[in-house]
């Protein structure tokens, strides 16, 4: 069997959380919400010394929260999610997979995240994206795939064409890498963008293009796994959904 690595992301504030506690230490019904997404990657497969937490804002807190058997490493200053998964490159490595997944993501299971890994193995991919049916797909990536269904490339809704709009699979921004292929195209992003920041959408440009490896998705039916936290709302929204899967 593979190892199982995972990097989850967890420096951001969450500015429209209004609070000056940590985002994912924000409680969905009995605990933090960075905790669902540390359960979920342990059901999929990654033991307490193979999980990385990258955090950054009150660092401190979190790592107090959370203890000591996992592993740590600093976003000084967030500049992108591929700057912070490069934060962890040396924890990566160039061995295994390694899934990436967000610390305000409450609602995942450990069940979906075990299926991408063994997708991901079975079908020998270089990354797998997780993928989701949207109702309404507006404000996520959209999947965009060639006729025969095959990934071509992750779209953002910002420079989406009205075509590429109407399409309702949705990147989830949660992925799993073979490590080295990871490490490779993290050592070539650039953030040569209008925001100056390092997206982790880009490595999978860099293994496309230079050809490091096949990209395919694993899509879901269930939109509300992959529902991230960002504001009091959300968080009430996501209480009332983990409440309804434990009836």
């Amino acid at each position: 069997m593979e190892r199982v690595k995972a990097v989850i992301l967890a420096a951001g504030k969450g500015t429209r959380m209004k609070s000056e506690l940590p985002k994912v230490l924000h409680k969905v019904l009995d605990k933090p919400m960075v905790q669902y997404s540390l359960e979920a990657v342990k059901a999929a497969g990654a033991a307490d010394e193979d999980i990385c937490l990258v955090v950054g804002y009150k660092a401190e807190i979190v790592t107090e929260t959370i203890g000591d058997n996992v592993n740590y490493v600093l976003q000084k200053e967030q500049l992108g999610t591929g700057h912070a998964v490069k934060c962890a490159s040396d924890f990566i490595g160039e061995d295994g997979i390694t899934l990436v997944i967000c610390g305000d993501t409450p609602l995942i299971t450990g069940e979906t995240l075990k299926k991408l890994v063994d997708t991901h193995i079975a079908e020998k991919n270089a990354i797998t994206v997780l993928t989701a049916i949207a109702d309404d797909p507006t404000g996520y990536g959209r999947i965009i795939k060639d006729n025969e269904g095959k990934f071509v490339k992750i779209v953002e809704q910002k420079d989406a064409s009205l075509e590429e709009q109407r399409v309702n699979e949705v990147n989830s921004g949660m992925y799993i890498f073979d490590s080295a292929i990871l490490n490779t195209a993290l050592s070539k992003l650039s953030n040569d963008n209008a925001q100056g920041e390092y997206y982790l959408t880009d490595t999978i440009e860099i293994v496309k293009s230079e050809k490091l490896g096949e990209v395919s998705t694993m899509t879901i039916e269930n939109m509300d796994e992959i529902k991230g936290v960002n504001s009091k709302e959300q968080l009430e929204e996501a209480e009332e959904l983990l409440k309804k899967c434990r009836q």
